[in-house]
């Protein structure tokens, strides 16, 4: 096949590459706020109660975005065109449920600022799925793949340096730190596995949208038996304890940014594929460390050595994603990108045509996105929960920098209206 194209043509791969890149980018910026409600865990609830209930936001956020932006009838559309799609969705719930679940024990033992760049290697997975099953990387120039390969590397040394910085920073908590580097590894494995059915999804044409509306479902079974299952049954402090009814609004809170964040994800996971999309949403790394130690001042007390190793690991890290995120794919890359939709198409019996289209931002056929009665329904029900929530909120024990959070919460404003426009732009959430 040729890799030579029109200029026109090439200039919509460069326009939708772009579009992936800021998603990804401004996915960094929210997933990096959406942990900092799991500070909670050092006031002593229990992880499994925190992941519980950051997840019953998660749910709420799901479900509330997807009919605001699009209608559930649109969405239920979607889905019936693509049912065997949904038990994809579920289990990249499933486990997203898990891993969510082992950051929340990363964070209670190592800290916000040094956890998140550990399970930031989920890159090196995704990359790994990429290249073994979606043709990712195959026909690129030889630049590009050094570019991956090396970004890579350099995300790798930047854990391993981060990881050191947990042994030097408390010998007395070495066991905890351990567990912690643990924890944080554990939930890079599954969630760079987790992409697995993001990539699948999107080669077979299924809306991001729509994705994130079933995947919720795997979610929050999954997190209600690890509550049964660990955490005491339906005897679980957080279904009876009222200590725990003035937190629920901030949980629920970094719930709801999650799923901004993991939205802008799913775009850049469909417009630059798993080995770009996580490195570029990996940037989260950075506003962890911005917001644990900006905002909770979790380095304060850290010696020179410590702050020296958090401080390269950070910008090692860094550096190897704009390596992976500056890797443009080529005319013989995407070529093989085609084959592998064509490939998805024929095995389910999908119009190869339609589905290279949203692929690329466009749609052939245009479902219906009148709202229903249902629609208005499901916003002023969430809408609820949350001012309900937040009449019985209370401000957590904590010591915060309200400067630092006033700036930090602009930012993540002005970063999800502003890339949110340009999506419904160029593509109409498409």
């Amino acid at each position: 096949m040729s890799t030579i194209m029109p200029k026109q043509k090439v200039a919509e791969f460069s326009s939708m590459h772009s579009l992936g890149v800021a998603s990804g980018l401004v996915a960094g910026v929210w997933l990096g706020a959406a942990e900092a409600p799991t500070k909670l865990v050092n006031a002593g609830f229990s992880p499994y109660a925190i992941s519980f209930c950051m997840v019953a936001g998660v749910f709420t956020a799901r479900w509330t975005f997807p009919t605001l932006l699009k209608g559930t009838k649109y969405v239920f559309s979607d889905l019936a065109e693509n049912k065997h799609l949904i038990v994809w969705a579920v289990l990249a719930g499933a486990i997203w449920a898990v891993a969510n679940t082992l950051t929340v024990f990363a964070i209670r033992d190592v800290g916000l600022a040094v956890a998140f760049p550990l399970w930031n290697t989920n890159s090196l997975v995704g990359l790994l799925w990429g290249l073994l099953l979606f043709n990712e990387l195959q026909g690129a120039a030889a630049r590009d793949i050094a570019k991956v390969v090396l970004g890579a590397i350099a995300i790798l040394g930047g854990a391993i340096l981060l990881g050191f910085s947990t042994i030097h920073a408390d010998q007395s908590s070495l066991h905890h730190a351990r567990a912690g580097v643990a924890a944080a590894l554990g939930a890079s494995l599954l969630w760079g596995t987790m992409y697995v059915p993001y990539r699948k999804a999107y080669i077979s044409g299924m809306n991001p949208l729509s994705f994130v509306t079933v995947f919720t479902v795997g979610e929050l079974a999954t997190v209600f038996l690890l509550v049964l299952a660990f955490d005491g049954g339906f005897r679980a402090p957080i279904f009876h304890s009222a200590q725990a009814r003035p937190m629920l609004f901030w949980l629920f809170l970094g719930g709801f940014a999650w799923v901004i964040g993991d939205i802008f994800q799913q775009f850049a996971t469909k417009y630059v594929g798993i080995g770009r999309g996580i490195p570029l949403s990996n940037t989260n790394q950075l506003w962890g460390l911005a917001w644990g130690a900006l905002v909770f001042g979790e380095l304060a007390a850290a010696d020179r050595s410590h702050k020296i190793f958090v401080g390269c690991g950070s910008l090692v890290m860094i550096l190897g994603v704009l390596a992976i995120s500056t890797a443009v794919a080529t005319g013989g890359e995407r070529a093989s990108r085609n084959r592998a939709i064509k490939r998805e198409c024929e095995r389910f019996g999908l119009s190869y045509d339609h589905v290279l289209a949203t692929n690329e931002g466009t749609e052939f056929t245009e479902r219906v996105r009148a709202r229903s009665f249902w629609d208005y329904c499901i916003i002023a029900g969430a809408v609820g929960v949350f001012a309900w929530l937040g009449t019985n909120a209370a401000v957590p024990a904590l010591h915060v920098d309200y400067r630092w959070l006033t700036m930090l919460v602009g930012i993540l404003l002005a970063t999800a209206l502003g890339m949110g426009w340009r999506l419904w732009k160029l593509t109409r959430f498409g």
